[in-house]
């Protein structure tokens, strides 16, 4: 066991002397990219084997078999959560964003394993989630863990990290570009020279895990039978504005599912309310089962028959343009539900196909009813499709070029870029007036630890106040007189001096400028008191403070020391020049190139 042991050491000595080897650092994200591959075609595997085992013609016989298998796929999670890995943290993108941003990137090592087993079960028996998260979960997690394993600093281990991601998004779509626009657009990875060669070379890799692992029916490729027509550009753009508010749904539902299952406190019960509800929707809309690319695949070959399935009242739909476009609403407004509450519940899934599967149906219903009221076919409900994936990926992922990109690899051709390009800009602007942030950033903004790519504010979020605080100033009892005061002021190096009572808090501050024409009158020393001479701050620094709230309070106050208190006790001081000091450090080590 010695010598294997031995080996290993060795070999991780010599990656840290060689981790500042920019070379080794292209080997590095091209290793991340062929892992990150190989754990998409892990995934996509597992998960549409245990599908094709569940939707056996056996299977399907036992209809109430769909109430069951999704609450044991997410009470299977669950107990790999509890009693495995022993973390109930989230594996998805934000959770990524949270790590980029407050835990110096530094992402738990079982996440490499966890969110792709835990994707398995949650989709495979039936959760309506999407198999993206959890592998752009995996890959970041193996980007980070690679990095903190060779020691490298917070910038190389960030972009370690998003070519894991990057190489996720490529493998398991086939799409190289859309991976490293994604890391870019959603990520916030800044876009340098730094940056960009290991995002491209990772990407690269996983398309080619792809090419090489991947048979038929794994991937969602559809080949462009009709030519985009200038003349139906009013159409796309209305399909848009129409995008445009089907995305501002799917967000305002999943946040809104979410908080409402935050309030279920025990685990177990949110697992079986949340099952039982899901259950009774896919018993009623088997469509809901999984991510949903399988049923887009249906629409866009115009099989409308096996696309409805065994759905309940539906099965006969190929007769019923009426039947059809019911069940099409249906589903573009439970979609969302079932994610919501799949995740919810406690499985692990992402909303990225979820939301691309409810913008392509509500692209082909577009399309299909303009053509029945015009009696004709005029339009192609197969392109209305593409640009309705890309334009609600833009909508509720805040990311139009990734989902540009996206299609058009999917489709292998840029024939729809033009409507692809206006859809998702359009959706963009009108989503982002309505709801600054998007599902991933939500509730990081709200709590003011998102990461963007406006260099002041992601310096800002990443110091703190512990970063700045000088706590060795000589503070003075608030009962002192002027004689022991200048005492105080003789054994100090600073010009200023916190009064504090005898429990602390914070009372008010002395300014030698205040006191220089009486502090070497002695005949004021015991008549003179600190409590006179004091003055007392408008603006006090809260321990709590966002950096940010702290830059605000030196603006409003046009000071250059403020105090800092925690629960109204004095634990020091912030200086605006050494807040400087250590903010321009920041800026250079996160954004050199």
């Amino acid at each position: 066991m010695s010598k294997p042991r031995n080996i290993f050491h060795k070999i991780h000595l010599w990656s840290i002397v060689r981790r500042n080897d920019r070379r080794f650092f292209l080997f590095c994200s091209l290793i991340i990219g062929l892992i990150a591959g190989f754990l998409a075609y892990g995934l996509k595997t597992a998960v549409y084997s245990l599908r094709d085992f569940v939707l056996d013609e056996s299977f399907t016989e036992i209809r109430l078999l769909l109430f069951i298998l999704p609450t044991i796929g997410i009470l299977i999670t669950y107990i790999m959560k509890k009693w495995v890995i022993k973390d109930h943290s989230k594996h998805n993108v934000q959770e990524i964003l949270y790590s980029i941003s407050r835990r110096k990137s530094i992402i738990d090592s079982h996440k490499i394993i966890s969110s792709v087993l835990g994707a398995v079960f949650t989709a495979g028996l039936g959760g309506s989630v999407g198999l993206e998260s959890p592998v752009i979960s995996s890959g970041a997690a193996f980007g980070s863990n690679l990095g903190r394993w060779l020691r490298m600093d917070y910038k190389k281990i960030t972009v370690l990290l998003a070519c894991g991601s990057a190489a996720g998004i490529s493998a398991i779509f086939n799409t190289p570009i859309a991976g490293v626009v994604f890391a870019i657009e959603v990520l916030m990875i800044d876009l340098t020279r730094f940056s960009l060669i290991p995002l491209l070379l990772a990407s690269t890799t996983g398309t080619i895990v792809t090419h090489l692992l991947y048979t038929e029916g794994m991937l969602f490729q559809y080949t462009i039978t009709q030519s985009f027509l200038a003349g139906n550009i009013p159409y796309y753009l209305l399909l848009a504005v129409i995008i445009a508010f089907v995305s501002l749904y799917f967000t305002k539902i999943f946040l809104y599912v979410q908080q409402v299952f935050e309030r279920i406190k025990n685990k177990l019960v949110k697992i079986t309310i949340g099952g039982l509800l899901f259950g009774l929707l896919l018993y009623i809309f088997p469509q809901l089962y999984g991510e949903g690319y399988f049923n887009v695949t249906h629409l866009l070959n115009g099989d409308l028959d096996a696309f409805a399935g065994n759905a309940f009242m539906f099965n006969k739909i190929g007769s019923s343009a009426l039947l059809f476009v019911i069940l099409m609403l249906c589903l573009i407004l439970l979609k969302v539900v079932a994610t919501s509450i799949t995740i919810a519940a406690g499985g692990i899934g992402g909303i990225f196909a979820p939301s691309a599967v409810t913008g392509a149906m509500t692209g082909y219903l577009f399309a299909f009813s303009i053509n029945i009221i015009a009696g004709e076919l005029i339009l192609s409900p197969g392109n209305f499709a593409l640009v309705g994936m890309a334009a609600c990926l833009s909508g509720v992922l805040h990311a139009p070029l990734t989902g540009l990109f996206l299609i058009a690899e999917i489709t292998s051709g840029y024939e729809l870029i033009v409507p692809l390009m206006m859809a998702v800009t359009v959706v963009f602007i009108i989503v982002k007036l309505i709801e600054p942030h998007s599902i991933f950033t939500y509730e990081l903004a709200k709590r003011g630890e998102l990461i963007t790519h406006h260099k002041d504010k992601a310096v800002l979020n990443f110091l703190k106040i512990e970063n700045v605080l000088e706590n060795n100033l000589q503070k003075v009892p608030v009962e002192a007189n002027l004689g022991e005061l200048v005492d105080y002021i003789s054994k100090s190096k600073r010009n200023i001096f916190p009064v504090i009572d005898n429990d602390g808090k914070l009372k008010g501050i002395v300014y030698i400028e205040d006191i220089r024409g009486i502090m070497f009158k002695q005949e004021l020393y015991q008549s003179t008191l600190v409590k006179h001479l004091m003055r007392v701050p408008d603006i006090v620094v809260d321990a709590c403070d966002t950096m940010q709230e702290v830059m605000d309070k030196f603006n409003v106050s046009n000071s250059w020391n403020l105090p800092v208190v925690q629960d109204d006790k004095y634990i020091g001081i912030i200086s605006k020049s050494s807040l400087f000091s250590v903010y321009r450090k920041k800026l250079i080590s996160i954004s050199e190139d």
